[in-house]
């Protein structure tokens, strides 16, 4: 008898301890949102300021970010997100180059700016990876920027340094067009002829440049020929900010395998595109597909190279699951769901581009260095468009001022001094 009410015991203690621990057990979504609690969701590239440009011509005093409609990103959705720190593009298109582009970036920059000011409760601005902590620690969004495509500096150092001095803290190479010193994407398509085999001398000073002054290097939207030389080059990490695995989609703004492993090795980051076209390239994705990338990454190169870069407002087609920034707890579900532990969530999260940003800063507080002065070579930039102050007027050239004087001109105002010359 005694023996039946001791077993009876045990098993409603047996049953009462199991039924403690399921009901104590952390369902993925809880371990999600408890490790973006504790480290900061970094993404590499949101081109919400593009969608200020292009749909309220940047007036900013016009729109409530806390519920704007018709973007992937509101405050209120980032809020949803736990989104921590945010580069935000300074992009402005290709058809720019040798024209405003210049004029046209400083707009995307004040934009940010603009948008810190006007909602300091909710963001943050921030240049250093001191900046990230301490937003996130302030439950802010740290917000970065990035300038999208080097034809935003027109050739020039100086204001390559201007920008970062403005806050900018990386620099995507080329965006969808080649610039003076470097080929983008498309010339691994055939789109574009190849100018450069890569980079140009300028293109190579540039990116020492970038090293000296502690600007991340961004190889998106490059050819991979520039990855490779860049590799070469820098002696920071450099970072992919908003790319995929191409072993996964075949697609050439996407990252073949052995420039991942050569990221790996150079401790860089890889930070995963959301656009369907990189993800399946297809008009559909979804998660899981997303996913895919983050495992393929993490097999060919380590845990340690992987970020999120997913490109909202930039592009027309998200996958079914990341409809918007509120998602991004929904990948981090999904790669825990694959096995990925708590540490390589949190390398992926955030971990990874601190470390790239502060290696970074190391190399630019270790440089001793003065400002690269060079100018890039006249007949590299040479266009209508284009004064050629300070360089030297060959024998016989008409002078700054004539020189890019279309000849039609040339021919009417001979014709003028002529005809005046005659009439006296």
């Amino acid at each position: 008898m005694l023996a039946r009410g001791l077993s009876c015991v045990f098993v409603v203690a047996l049953g009462l301890a199991l039924g403690l621990s399921v009901a104590g057990a952390e369902t993925l979504r809880e371990r999600a949102l408890r490790l973006m609690a504790e480290t900061p969701l970094i993404d590499g590239h949101n081109d919400l300021p593009w969608q200020m440009r292009k749909r309220f011509n940047n007036q900013l005093n016009k729109v409530d970010l806390k519920t704007l409609e018709g973007t992937h990103t509101n405050i209120n959705k980032i809020k949803e997100g736990r989104l921590a720190a945010q580069f935000w593009a300074a992009y402005v298109p290709c058809e720019t180059q040798y024209k405003d582009a210049v004029r046209q970036t400083l707009e995307q920059i004040d934009i940010v700016h603009r948008m810190c000011s006007k909602y300091p409760d909710d963001f943050m601005f921030a240049t250093s990876s001191k900046d990230i902590m301490t937003a996130f620690n302030q439950s802010k969004t740290a917000s970065l920027i990035g300038i999208e495509g080097g034809h935003s500096i027109d050739s020039s150092l100086g204001t390559l340094r201007t920008m970062y001095q403005l806050g900018a803290r990386y620099l995507t190479l080329t965006h969808s067009c080649n610039t003076p010193w470097a080929d983008n994407w498309l010339v691994d398509t055939g789109d574009d002829p190849v100018e450069h085999n890569g980079l140009s001398p300028f293109g190579k000073l540039l990116i020492k440049e970038m090293n000296r002054i502690g600007m991340l290097i961004d190889l998106a939207h490059v050819s991979e020929a520039v990855m490779n030389q860049v590799l070469d080059i820098s002696t920071a990490p450099v970072i992919f900010s908003h790319s995929s695995a191409y072993a996964v989609c075949p697609h050439k703004r996407n990252v073949p395998d052995s420039v991942l492993k050569r990221v790996a090795e150079k401790q860089g980051i890889v930070m995963v595109n959301f656009y369907n076209d990189y993800v399946t390239c297809s008009p559909t994705a979804n998660i899981s597909d997303v996913a895919n990338h983050f495992d393929h990454i993490k097999n060919v190169a380590g845990s340690s190279i992987i970020g999120f870069g997913g490109d909202y407002d930039g592009v027309g087609r998200v996958p079914e699951g990341l409809e918007d920034v509120s998602k991004y707890p929904a990948i981090v579900e999904e790669l825990l769901r694959r096995g990925w532990t708590d540490s390589d969530v949190k390398a992926a999260l955030g971990e990874n581009l601190l470390r790239v940003f502060k290696k970074v800063e190391e190399v630019r507080d270790s440089s001793s260095s003065p400002p690269d002065d060079t100018p890039i070579s006249l007949d590299e930039v040479k266009n209508p468009c284009r004064t050629d102050y300070g360089y030297p007027t060959p024998p016989g050239n008409a002078g700054p001022r004539l020189a890019h004087t279309p000849p039609a001109l040339i021919l009417s105002l001979m014709l003028l001094i002529a005809l005046l010359a005659k009439s006296f």
